[in-house]
C-alpha cells in the first residue's frame, strides 16, 4: 500500500480481536501465546496533518460565486507526489517491529501512511505488549468486525427539475467529483458505470491518483473514466483463515451485491433500464451521474469486515483524493473506552475530514430503540433511512369476494379468470408425506408432487422461518411451480413468523406473498372450508376454492412519505458505553432508504431471489448513505472551497419538516405492524429532517467548523488528553481552550443536560447575496429560550454570531424538542433544531 513521507511518524495501535492462534507463533524461549491482530500507532502525525496545515496557506474558504472545479488547487496531490516516500514509511515501521521483536515471528498486513501513520501486525500479546512499552508508540488496540449496514428516488428528491438543471443537467451532474465507497466491491461489467454513454468529454479528475488492481476475477480494462480507483482489502481477514478466495473474490469485484448497490445509488449512470425477471420497472440513475467512482474493497459477504482493513481502505482512499467517502457500514458492537467517537474508524475519518474529505455513513439498522445509534462523531455526516412515495401493492381476489392484499413483483392471471386453489399439503405424491419430509409445504421440490394435481392451479405455499434465515426460498419454490405447470403461487405466513417485514419479491409466474398472519388465516380458512370430501376415506374429493392475483408489476406513487422506517437507528447519540448522552445530534439526516432499486452484481448472493439479476431492490441505511453522498458530490462541484462541515450545514439547514401531503415527518416505533404504531418524528428520529437537494444547493447561510474545533471537542471530555494523543500524536495542552459537543458549531443544538440555565452561541457565514433575516423560534417543553439578535443584516461573505439562552423551567429526564429558524427577505430558510434531554430547575432535591 503506497504511502507519503513527511518527517511526523505515527504510529496507531490497535488490535483485532478474533483469535488466529494457527497463523503465527512466538518462537523464542517464552510460552506460545495466541496471536490476534493489532492495529499500532506512533506518537508523531501523519501525512494528512501537515496537509492541514499546507491546506491554511492554499485554500481559502470563499464565498458567493463558486469557481469552476477544474481551477481548484488540491494540495493532497501535493503532499502525494513523492511516491518513493511510502516505502520509506514502510521500511520504518519495519525496522521498528525488528527491533523490538527480534527472532520473534509476525505478520505485519498494514503500514499506515496518509491518515494513520501506523501499522496493523498479527503478534501475541506479550508482543503487543512488548511494542506497547516502546518511546514512539502511542498506543495498541484490539481489532473489532463491522458489517454493512433507484428508479424514482430522484424524482422524489426534486433532481430532474431542480439539482440537476442547476449543476447543467443530469449530463454534468457530480462532474469532476471522486465518490469513494468502503464497501463490498463493484461488478465493473454493470452498465451503470460504463464510460460510454455520453458523447460528451469525461476525463478522469487530475486530483485523483488512484489505481485500479489487475486481477483473474478484475482483469485489465474493468476500470474506465467512470469507475476510475478499485482496490481491495482483506489482510486481517486473511490471518484469522476465514478469507474464502473463491467465494468472497480476492478482488475488487463484488460477490456480495450490497457494494455495487451503494455506489449506483451515488453516482449510477442516468438512463439505465432496470430489467428484473423479464420486467421492466423504469430506468435508473444515481443521484450524481456524471461523478466519478472509486472503490476500496474492505467487507466480504460470508464474515462482514475487520476495522484494521476499513482504516487501510480509508487511507489509501484519502491518499488517492477522493471528495466524498461513503461507508454503507457499522460496527458490530459500541466502541469501548472513555467515548465512543475514540475508535479507529472514526479517529481515521476525522484526519480524512481533515484534508477536505466528506465523509458520510449509514446510522445503522438497529432501530426504532433509542440510542441504538451506530454512527457516533459529529465529523462524520450520519444518515438515517425514510420511505418514498413508490409502492409495489399486490392483491388475490378470493372466490369468496374477500381481497386480500399482499406483496410480490409478480404478473397476475388472466383478468376475469378464477383458478383452482390447491395447497402444497393436499398434492403430495404417493411417496411423500409430512412425516418424512415436516418442510414440504414451503413447495422447495418439484419430485414431491402430483404434477396432474397442481398443473393449472394455484399453488399455496408456506412461508415460513426458513425463507427468513436462506434455508428456502421463493426462486426455487417458483421453480417446482414452473415445473409442475401450475398457473401461480400463493403463499400464506406461518403464524410463527411475527412482525417480519417481507420486501417485494420478484417473480416470473403470477404469485403473491400474504405477510399477515391474520390474512393468511382468512385465506386458509377459505380454502378449507371449501374443500369437499368422502365421509367414509375422508379423502378430498374435489377442490373448491379459486381465486384470481391481480398483480403487483405496477407501482403506484399515492404513499404519504416519507416516514422514518421502523430499522433506522435513533438518537440520542450514546457518548459511552454507560449510554451516557452526547451533546451531539445523530442522525443528521433521513433519505430514501426504503425499497431502492439500484444495480447488482452479476454474481452477487446476498440477497438469494435477485441473484442472476441487474437490480435489486433493497431497504437499509445502507442505500440512504449513498444518496447522500450523491448529493453532496453536487454541493461540492458547486462550491468546490466548501469545507465537509460547510457541506453538512448545507444539506442540514435546508432539510424539509413535512411530507408531500403538507403533515410532519411520521417515525415508525415498532417492528410489528409499523404502519399502526407511528408518530411525528423528533430529530432523534430524523435529525434536521428529510434531506432536500433542491434547496441544499442554495443554502443562504453556512454553519462551519473544523478540525481545530473537533480535536477542542475531544480534549473537553474528561480524560481524554492521552486518548487524543494516542490517536492524534497531538497535545491537548496545545490547544488554550476546550469545549463541549454544544459549543461546537453544528446546524443543531443538543443538550443532554440543562442544569438550570445555559448560553450556546452559533456563528453563520452567508455564502449567498446580502440578506436580512429575521428569527422565530419554538422552544422545547420545559425549557424557554430566547435568541439575540432577533433580526439582523448580513452581507455576502460576513460572519454573524447568534447567541441562544436556555432556561430549565421544571425538572425532568424526558427529552423535549424546539426549533430556531432563520428567514431572509431573499427567500432563505435556515433551520436548527433543539433537543434538551434532562432538564433541572433551581432549588430542586429531586433525582433525575
Amino acid at each position: 500500500m503506497e504511502g507519503v513521507y513527511l518527517e511526523h511518524l505515527v504510529v496507531m495501535v490497535l488490535s483485532l480481536g478474533v483469535l488466529a492462534g494457527t497463523l503465527c507463533q512466538v518462537d523464542d524461549g517464552s510460552e506460545n501465546g495466541t496471536t490476534a491482530v493489532y492495529i499500532v500507532t506512533l506518537k508523531q502525525a501523519p501525512a494528512s496533518h501537515y496537509y492541514g496545515e499546507l491546506r491554511k496557506n492554499t485554500n481559502v474558504f470563499k464565498h458567493g460565486v463558486p469557481r469552476n472545479p477544474k481551477q481548484s488547487h488540491n494540495p493532497r496531490n501535493d503532499s502525494r507526489s513523492n511516491q518513493s516516500s511510502s516505502s520509506y514509511i514502510a521500511r520504518v515501521h519495519d525496522s521498528l517491529l525488528r527491533r523490538v521483536l527480534r527472532g520473534e515471528k509476525y505478520l505485519k498486513l498494514y503500514s499506515y501512511h496518509y491518515l494513520i501513520n501506523g501499522f496493523a501486525v498479527l503478534v501475541t500479546p506479550e508482543q503487543a505488549n512488548k511494542l506497547s512499552r516502546r518511546k514512539e508508540v502511542a498506543n495498541v488496540a484490539l481489532d473489532f468486525s463491522v458489517r454493512t449496514a433507484t428508479t424514482h428516488t430522484p424524482q422524489f428528491l426534486g433532481l430532474p427539475q431542480g439539482a440537476w438543471p442547476k449543476a447543467g443537467g443530469y449530463e454534468t451532474a457530480g462532474e469532476g467529483i471522486v465518490i469513494g465507497f468502503i464497501d463490498t466491491g463493484i461488478d465493473p461489467s454493470h452498465p451503470s458505470f460504463s464510460d460510454d454513454s455520453s458523447l460528451n468529454s469525461y476525463p478522469v479528475p487530475s486530483h485523483f491518483s488512484g489505481i485500479c488492481e489487475v486481477t483473474r476475477d478484475f482483469p485489465s480494462g474493468s476500470c474506465n473514466r467512470k469507475l476510475i480507483g478499485a482496490r481491495h482489502f482483506a489482510a486481517s481477514a486473511i490471518t484469522r483463515g476465514i478469507f474464502n478466495s473463491s467465494q468472497d473474490y480476492a478482488s475488487p469485484f463484488d460477490g456480495d451485491g450490497h457494494g455495487t448497490h451503494t455506489a449506483s445509488v451515488a453516482a449510477g449512470n442516468h438512463g439505465i433500464p432496470v430489467i428484473v425477471a423479464r420486467h421492466h420497472f423504469g430506468n435508473a440513475s444515481g443521484m450524481a451521474p456524471r461523478a466519478h467512482v472509486a472503490v476500496y474493497k474492505a467487507l466480504y459477504k460470508s464474515f462482514g469486515g475487520f476495522a484494521a482493513d476499513v482504516v487501510a481502505a480509508i487511507d489509501q482512499a484519502a491518499q488517492d483524493g477522493v471528495d466524498v467517502l461513503s461507508l454503507s457500514i457499522t460496527p458490530n458492537r459500541r466502541p469501548p473506552g472513555i467515548a465512543t467517537f475514540f475508535n479507529p474508524i472514526d479517529m481515521a475519518l476525522l484526519s480524512a475530514v481533515k484534508a477536505g474529505i466528506f465523509a458520510v455513513q449509514a446510522a445503522g439498522n438497529t432501530g426504532p430503540s433509542p440510542k441504538s445509534m451506530s454512527s457516533f462523531s459529529p465529523w462524520i455526516f450520519t444518515v438515517g433511512a425514510a420511505s418514498h412515495d413508490r409502492a409495489y401493492s399486490n392483491s388475490i381476489i378470493l372466490g369468496n369476494n374477500v381481497t386480500i392484499h399482499g406483496v410480490g413483483l409478480a404478473p397476475g392471471t388472466h383478468k376475469n379468470t378464477m383458478l383452482t386453489l390447491i395447497s402444497a399439503l393436499h398434492a403430495l405424491n404417493n411417496e411423500t408425506t409430512v412425516a418424512t419430509d415436516m418442510y414440504v409445504g414451503e413447495c422447495q421440490d418439484s419430485s414431491n408432487f402430483n404434477q396432474d394435481l397442481v398443473k393449472g392451479n394455484l399453488l399455496i405455499c408456506s412461508y415460513s422461518i426458513r425463507f427468513v434465515l436462506g434455508l428456502s426460498t421463493i426462486k426455487q419454490a417458483i421453480a417446482t411451480a414452473k415445473n409442475l405447470s401450475a398457473a401461480g403461487v400463493v403463499f400464506y405466513m406461518d403464524p410463527f413468523v411475527i412482525g417480519f417485514q417481507l420486501n417485494p419479491i420478484p417473480m416470473r409466474v403470477p404469485g403473491i406473498i400474504i405477510p399477515s398472519p391474520d390474512d393468511s388465516k382468512v385465506l386458509l380458512q377459505y380454502y378449507n372450508s371449501s374443500l369437499e370430501r368422502n365421509e367414509t376415506t375422508k379423502k378430498i374429493t374435489r377442490f373448491g376454492s379459486v381465486a384470481s392475483i391481480l398483480g403487483g408489476l405496477k407501482a403506484n406513487y399515492s404513499n404519504s412519505a416519507p416516514k422514518v422506517m421502523f430499522y433506522s437507528a435513533r438518537g440520542p447519540d450514546p457518548e459511552d458505553n454507560f449510554l451516557d448522552d452526547a451533546d451531539i445530534l445523530k442522525p443528521n439526516l433521513v433519505a430514501p432508504g426504503n425499497l431502492i432499486w439500484a444495480a447488482w452484481s452479476s454474481l452477487g448472493t446476498d440477497s438469494v431471489e435477485f441473484q442472476g439479476e441487474n437490480f435489486a431492490l433493497m431497504s437499509g441505511t445502507s442505500m440512504a448513505a449513498p444518496h447522500i453522498a450523491g448529493l453532496a458530490a453536487l454541493i461540492k462541484q458547486k462550491f468546490p472551497s466548501f469545507s465537509p462541515a460547510a457541506i453538512a450545514s448545507a444539506l442540514s439547514t435546508t432539510a424539509s419538516l413535512y411530507d408531500n401531503n403538507g403533515g410532519p415527518i411520521m417515525a415508525q416505533r415498532a417492528y410489528s405492524n409499523p404502519d399502526i404504531n407511528q408518530s411525528p418524528a423528533t430529530p432523534f428520529d430524523m435529525g434536521s429532517g428529510f434531506v432536500n437537494a433542491t434547496a441544499a444547493l442554495d443554502p443562504g447561510l453556512i454553519f462551519d467548523s473544523g478540525y481545530d474545533d473537533y480535536m477542542s471537542f475531544l480534549c473537553g471530555i474528561n480524560g481524554s488528553s492521552p486518548v487524543v494523543l494516542n490517536y492524534t500524536g497531538q497535545n491537548c495542552l496545545s490547544y488554550n481552550s476546550t469545549i463541549n459537543g454544544t459549543d461546537l458549531n453544528l446546524p443543531s443544538i443538543t443538550i443532554a443536560k440543562l442544569y438550570q440555565s445555559k448560553t450556546v452561541q452559533r456563528s453563520v457565514t452567508n455564502i449567498a447575496g446580502g440578506e436580512t433575516y429575521k428569527v422565530g423560534w419554538s422552544a422545547p417543553y420545559g425549557v424557554t429560550i430566547k435568541v439575540a439578535p432577533t433580526r439582523f443584516c448580513i452581507a455576502s461573505g460576513e460572519r454573524q454570531t447568534l447567541s441562544v439562552f436556555f432556561d430549565a423551567k421544571m425538572n425532568s429526564s424526558t427529552a423535549s424538542y424546539g426549533r430556531i429558524g432563520l428567514f431572509g427577505d431573499q427567500g432563505h430558510v435556515v433551520n436548527i433544531p433543539l433537543s434538551v434531554i434532562v432538564k433541572v430547575t433551581y432549588n430542586t432535591t429531586t433525582n433525575i
